[in-house]
């Protein structure tokens, strides 16, 4: 049988303190309350004692997910290790909400379809590559549509907002949120938020209409406009219900996720009938648990330009170097895959494996012997790569953007100079280009791949809000998935450099690891700890040990 685990909230935890502390003092459960309409999912709710759990304390202190957290935190467990970590609905906390028939089924498009409806305990697994005696471990609700939604097509105001820096495919999910929700629910009422965050409440709302929106998918950045930070919480939920916005669409990074989930905590603490849907957006491809980000495909595709082109310079002059900065601030996944399709890449440095320019086995050693062997080399570089080497010959600074990141160092130009300063004292004659063509690659439309991505998120998006989730919507295993916002801001998906496609990267490149056998041990104790998902708190050693299980995926 299944289980839904229900934590006592934080006041709870306060006076379980105060009791190991020697105070008298107790703590009165609430008030027993008339049942609530059944969940979506089947499940029997089960209250976790703290005296079933004397580890809690530890298990909050080893976790991300404070008891604050514990009441957004869904977890339900079945047969063989099988868990559910759910996102939350609205009947968790608004009693007796009326549902509707989804219109979906008489809709013409839609006739043909064998099965309309996504069932409702269709669960997707966060690892599939599984033994024999494996747990069953961590499963994420499926996304698609639910036979009867919780808002009715005339009663849903929704917005849309976009937050961060540019990424291809904005416009097409702005786009396809504005379709989908009028042709496929009949809704009328859409607004998009200008400039990010802020525009909440110091924008007028732009109305949305199918018309308005036809062509947007083929031009870049956003309609609606973005920016950096401007998150105020209380302002942003004041106006959502001034206004009667009862369906919130939020497209960004890591950071603006943080942000949804915030505003859904307050939604939820003002009992409002709200769904927010976060709609995933980074250009590094950095956001965890999911397969990966829309914009990446697009992002590795024209980096491919700025490589050949980088060929080109390098191979039309004597000792020519061409050296490329990519995008990724913490992972380098577009400077890794845009290596790996080029063929061209001599050396490709990212944020996730240290390297060191001098002495034997370094960098420049390695360029040297290159341009001895080839007369010419590309290199491509993250630009989060190399950080702490530059920190070493420059004056520190914490100077840090809208969004709360660190300003990097340009690793372009660092490289640039340390080379041109090696090979004259080496007295040897040699040609470097650097290009960035970082702005240029995040200001284009998203290629057709990105543009089906974008169209799928899309409409998985509004189908959860129509059926009452509030979640991160994203693609995990191939199939579309709810997610629970704090899974995917707690931690920061990154190249692990012990896997194998790293090894197939510098099989291709012929490049050095620049590793030392030190540096292994760190990156594999590193991936095991970024790996390690939250466990929420109260959590039982089943769950424990599914959420560990699910960590442990095996190498690409």
């Amino acid at each position: 049988m299944a289980s839904h685990i229900i934590l006592p909230p934080e006041d709870a935890d306060e006076n379980h303190h105060r009791e190991e502390d020697g105070e008298e003092e107790e703590w009165d459960a609430p008030p027993e309350q008339p049942p609530k309409a059944a969940l979506p999912f089947s499940a029997t709710c089960v209250r976790i004692s703290r005296d079933s759990y004397p580890n809690l304390r530890a298990l909050r202190n080893a976790s991300s997910v404070s008891l604050a957290d514990a009441a957004y935190v869904k977890i339900s467990e079945g047969d063989f290790g099988y868990v559910l970590d759910d996102v939350p609905h609205l009947t968790d906390y608004v009693p007796d909400i009326p549902t509707y028939p989804n219109p979906l089924q008489d809709h013409p498009a839609y006739s043909t379809v064998k099965q309309y409806f996504v069932n409702e305990d269709d669960t997707v697994p966060q690892k599939v590559v599984v033994q024999k005696n494996s747990r069953r471990g961590v499963h994420f609700r499926r996304a698609g549509p639910r036979q009867r939604i919780y808002f009715g097509p005339d009663e849903v105001k929704a917005c849309i907002v976009t937050c961060g820096g540019l990424c291809p495919g904005l416009n097409t999910v702005i786009r396809e949120l504005v379709c989908g929700l009028s042709h496929m629910y009949n809704v009328n009422s859409i607004f998009g938020i200008q400039n990010g965050y802020k525009g909440f409440y110091s924008s007028n709302y732009l109305p949305l209409t199918p018309k308005s929106v036809n062509d947007i998918h083929k031009r870049g950045g956003t309609i609606l406009g973005t920016s950096r930070g401007g998150h105020d919480t209380k302002k942003i939920v004041d106006n959502i219900q001034d206004r009667g916005i009862n369906q919130v669409y939020i497209i960004g990074g890591d950071g603006t996720q943080k942000g949804a989930y915030e505003i859904f905590k307050e939604i939820r603490k003002r009992g409002l009938k709200v769904s927010v849907a976060g709609i995933p957006k980074t250009i590094d491809n950095d956001i965890a648990i999911i397969d990966k980000s829309f914009g990446f495909d697009t992002a590795v595709e024209e980096a491919q330009r700025a490589i050949d082109s980088a060929h080109v310079e390098a191979c039309s002059a004597e000792n020519g170097i061409g050296l490329v900065k990519l995008m990724g601030r913490y992972s380098g996944f577009i400077a890794m895959y845009a290596t790996l399709a080029n063929r061209d890449v001599d050396c490709c440095l990212i944020p996730e494996s240290p390297f060191y320019m001098d002495g034997e086995g370094g960098l420049l050693e390695y360029i040297e012997r290159r341009l001895k062997e080839n007369k010419h080399m590309v290199i491509v570089v993250a630009e989060g790569a190399g950080q702490d080497l530059i920190a070493k010959s420059i004056a520190k600074s914490d100077q840090q953007d809208a969004s709360g990141n660190k300003l990097l160092f340009d690793i372009g130009l660092w490289l640039t100079h340390k080379i041109k300063d090696y090979f004259k004292t080496k007295k040897m004659e040699m040609t470097i280009k650097y290009i960035d063509p970082t702005y240029m690659i995040r200001a284009i439309p998203s290629n057709a791949s990105d543009n089906v991505y974008c169209t799928l998120l899309a409409h998985s998006a509004i189908h959860g809000a129509m059926a009452g989730y509030s979640f991160t919507v994203g693609m995990v295993n191939g199939r579309h998935t709810y997610i629970p916002f704090y899974r995917v801001t707690s931690t920061r998906n990154k190249v692990k450099i012990t896997d194998r496609m790293w090894a197939r990267l510098l099989s291709s490149t012929n490049q050095p690891s620049f590793l030392s056998q030190k540096d292994i041990d760190e990156a594999r104790e590193a991936d095991r700890l970024a790996n390690k998902p939250p466990l929420p708190t109260g959590a039982s050693h089943r769950v424990a040990s599914s959420f560990e299980q699910s960590a442990s995926s095996s190498s690409n």
